[in-house]
């Protein structure tokens, strides 16, 4: 893995120090670097670690966490939700983001729970076939 390491007067005129002042922050430990021959070179990681940029470039991960309460249901009805919301969730998806769901009957009540985690377009798909297998139209 390279990294890419910034000169003393390169670091300065992204910051818009002088460049003594860098050098300071190295001398004083508040910038991290590294000598090579009589320079000093600092990692783009710490630069960013200094300015408290955040180092990770990569995707955003969004998650939504979700849950249902369908009132009233029967055993018989609950379990067929919660076998069908599984089917969905293990079956082929279209968006391959991972996605967990928990169902939870309680029959003194009844009333079920569904509890969904995932990524926002598989949880709103997930919650579309709720609305659909419960509406009582």
């Amino acid at each position: 893995m390279t990294q890419e390491l910034l000169s003393v007067e390169q670091v300065a005129e992204r910051l818009g120090l002088h460049v003594r002042t860098v050098r300071n922050y190295v001398r004083n430990g508040r910038l991290k670097a590294v000598r090579i021959g009589k320079q000093y070179r600092i990692a783009r990681e710490d630069l960013q670690e200094l300015t408290g940029q955040p180092a990770a470039t990569g995707p955003r991960r969004v998650e939504v966490s979700s849950i249902v309460q369908v009132d009233p249901v029967d055993a018989a009805t609950a379990n067929r939700l919660s076998t069908l919301l599984m089917a969905a969730v293990n079956g082929p998806r279209e968006d391959p983001t991972p996605l967990r769901v928990d169902t939870m009957y309680d029959e003194e009540r009844g009333s079920m729970k569904v509890v969904v985690l995932g990524g926002v377009a598989a949880t709103t798909e997930l919650l579309r076939l709720v609305e659909a297998i419960t509406n009582d139209d």
